[in-house]
């Protein structure tokens, strides 16, 4: 079924990151090629839910896109910490819907993760025609979403570069980064920078099993390093466990505005277990002395120093994979407003065909695969646990199986 928009809003909303903008300019190019408006609804669901105060919304004409780039991340419609079932205002919905009319807009296109998209849910189950484009940084939907690749290359080349400064002082660095409760991004940036062990929420931490890796890989470099140079890299999610199931978080973050826990501390957790350890370890001081490093009350056991980039990760520059797939999204979800759905994420875009699901389904948190983690458990890399068998099952693919590839969601992550 058809339905008649002549005007489109788009709202951004949550954290920002990559990918973004791509979206909004692949909004506002598919509407503007269909001869639709398209106005910003700026500061996400803040000004929706004031937009009936608001007097005028700025058109995103050709001239006005080129005011900004696809490729810069963050978001030229601003955002808020806003979730719209919290606002304490029983007639909401209505108050929104006053002005969608005011300003005359007859559908919206939501980029978010799954906190935007369960506003989203709820806009939608209201009457109003609304589309979700996925974005978070922290691939944890259902489909890729725009952000991840950005925050997983910067994450590896922070990452990496750390290896100088460790290298140069003997230490052992830990960087932690973004991602809640799911580990892609310090999964993926950890693999591309080399990391020696990677700590993600899927698997509960044993300490032990860490630093029997660290003390061998570390002590190892040293020795063969015709300079005596090493350093041992730990890349940590910020959402990580303890082998008793306990989140390791600093407690005096307290609650977002969306009332999750705030998370931090996790690097700073992971070097204090390690020094713990190195401290009390004999075996390290001997090897101190053997490398001519020991200097008793100074310099007795190596270094272990925590990083946390925090915001780095999601500023910045977009790759070429976000701002496509935003681009695409972005156009997608007009279509589908043209087409009359409503209440569903884009999927992807693969030749003519758009795909999308349910958002209720879309923003089902995804974890870690682990049984992939088992591949590179067995390259060498530790991921906090002892290392699983990686049992590999052999699939020949044909051309027949590629050609019949676009009838699936694809997706690289």
């Amino acid at each position: 079924m058809s339905a008649k928009v002549k005007r489109i809003g788009i709202i951004t909303s949550g954290g920002d990151c990559g990918g973004l903008n791509a979206v909004i300019k692949g909004v506002a190019q598919m509407a503007n090629s269909m001869g639709i408006d398209v106005r910003v609804i700026p500061n996400g669901y803040a000004s929706l839910y004031n937009l009936v105060e608001i007097e005028s919304l700025i058109p995103l004409s050709a001239e006005r896109l080129d005011d900004f780039s696809s490729d810069i991340a963050g978001s030229e419609a601003g955002h808020s910490r806003v979730k719209i079932s919290k606002i304490k205002d029983p007639d909401k919905f209505n108050r929104i819907k006053k002005g969608l009319l005011k300003h005359g807009i007859d559908g919206l296109v939501i980029s978010g993760g799954d906190d935007t998209g369960s506003v989203m849910v709820d806009l939608s189950e209201q009457g109003i025609m609304c589309i979700h484009a996925p974005k978070t940084m922290d691939l944890d939907l259902q489909t890729y979403s725009v952000g991840g690749d950005s925050t997983i290359n910067r994450i590896a080349r922070f990452a990496s570069d750390l290896r100088t400064t460790g290298r140069t002082h003997n230490r052992a660095i830990v960087m932690e980064v973004f991602g809640r409760y799911a580990g892609h991004t310090a999964f993926r940036g950890g693999i591309a920078a080399d990391a020696d062990c990677i700590l993600i929420p899927e698997i509960p931490v044993d300490f032990d099993v860490v630093y029997a890796h660290y003390k061998k890989t570390f002590m190892r470099r040293i020795r063969h390093s015709d300079v005596k140079a090493g350093t041992y890299l730990i890349v940590v999610a910020e959402g990580i466990r303890d082998v008793k199931d306990n989140i390791i978080t600093d407690d005096a973050g307290g609650v977002d505005a969306f009332g999750h826990k705030k998370l931090s501390g996790a690097g700073k957790y992971v070097r204090k277990m390690i020094e713990e350890r190195v401290q009390n370890d004999q075996e390290v001081k001997d090897f101190m002395k053997e490398t001519g490093m020991f200097i008793k009350d100074m310099y007795e056991v190596p270094e272990i120093r925590e990083v946390n980039p925090g915001h780095l990760v999601r500023c910045g520059e977009t790759t070429a994979y976000d701002v496509s797939f935003g681009r695409s999204v972005g156009a997608a979800a007009v279509t589908l407003l043209t087409k009359g759905i409503s209440g569903v994420t884009v999927a992807g875009v693969d030749g003519t065909n758009i795909y999308y699901m349910p958002s209720k389904q879309a923003i089902v948190q995804r974890y870690v695969d682990l049984d992939e983690i088992c591949l590179y458990e067995a390259m060498g890399i530790c991921f906090g646990r002892k290392p699983q068998p990686f049992n590999a099952e052999l699939v020949e693919v044909n051309m027949s199986t590629v050609n019949n590839a676009g009838k699936k969601i694809k997706r690289i992550y």
